[in-house]
């Protein structure tokens, strides 16, 4: 017993690389993670090449040719002339009324339209039968193109088309309807109430989602406290649909500034640019006319005014703390 416990006494001690603790090696990032990277930005590649090529490239030279004297065929190479165009543009009596006929346009259509998109999206959000066939009934419009949809009521807005044929019948023949599209007083209300029934279904989607957002208790505490329907609205439905509301007045006044289909299939600007819009101008100059560089000059001041009227409906919509 006593030589084996001299034994291990007499042992030689450990040595000090191997008392410590091996550190833990930092691992580099794993194949896996990296793997994944460059699937993603694979994956995005074809997005931002489309982004690139009709979004950024067009605006960078939309913006250059804005200071030249360019045309769409021309023996002569483009010449830098500075602010000329500009300096044109804005003494171009055709370019106010534009802006007139816009502002005009937005200023009836986006609470109309808004507002008839909000009535179905408020009749479909039930759960009765038959709802899916009126929501796809509703939503069809949007879906067909907006060049046919121009089409057709061109031949209701005839001079013989189905909408006087309405009024000489309901009016017993006492009433003859007008000639629609070529009156200038006339002319653009008549492309209002059209695009108000093309566009109300996909804002009615919309609208539709937001509501469907909106917790179903707060539905049934309204019900047990006996709120009428408008008091339902005014404390759950609207206060319920901020966000929605936000995004659809953006959206429709968007589109409402670029009005342009409308008026090239149903009126080409007239009768004495009623329906004129600054979309429709940039192209019949660019186009029509092959002033490209006045066209591109429109073009940075149309979307400048968008960008400022954007900035504004976010400042007033925004969540104030």
């Amino acid at each position: 017993m006593n030589t084996l416990l001299a034994q291990k006494t007499s042992a030689t001690p450990l040595d000090e690389t191997q008392l410590r603790v091996p550190a833990p090696t930092r691992r580099p990032a794993s194949r896996e993670k990296r793997r994944e990277q460059r699937t993603g930005w694979l994956m995005l590649s074809p997005a931002v090449v489309l982004l690139i090529l009709f979004i950024l490239v067009p605006a960078v030279l939309s913006f250059g040719l804005a200071f030249t004297n360019a045309r769409l065929i021309s023996p002569h190479p483009a010449t830098f002339v500075g602010l000329d165009n500009f300096a044109r543009l804005f003494t171009d009596e055709t370019f106010y009324r534009s802006l007139l006929n816009v502002a005009y346009f937005a200023i009836i259509v986006v609470p109309l339209q808004a507002g008839v998109a909000l009535l179905m999206a408020i009749l479909i959000n039930t759960k009765i039968r038959g709802v899916t066939f009126f929501r796809t009934l509703y939503f069809l419009p949007v879906v067909t193109s907006m060049v046919v949809v121009s089409l057709l009521w061109m031949f209701i807005y005839s001079q013989d088309g189905l909408l006087n044929e309405i009024i000489s019948k309901v009016s017993f023949g006492t009433l003859q309807g007008a000639d629609w599209l070529n009156n200038p007083s006339t002319a653009l209300p008549a492309i209002m109430m059209m695009s108000v029934w093309q566009g109300a279904g996909f804002h009615m989607i919309i609208w539709l989602s937001g509501l469907q957002t909106i917790s179903a208790e707060l539905y049934e505490a309204a019900d047990l406290d006996g709120v009428s329907r408008w008091q339902r609205f005014k404390y759950i439905i609207w206060p319920g649909l901020t966000s929605t509301r936000n995004l659809i007045l953006v959206t429709i006044t968007i589109q409402a500034l670029s009005l342009f289909t409308q008026t090239n299939v149903m009126t080409q600007g007239g009768p004495l640019d009623s329906t004129t819009t600054i979309v429709y101008q940039a192209v019949r100059s660019g186009f029509k006319q092959q002033e490209t560089g006045y066209a591109a000059a429109i073009s940075v001041v149309f979307f400048a005014l968008v960008l400022i009227i954007s900035a504004i409906q976010r400042y007033l919509t925004r969540e104030k703390s």
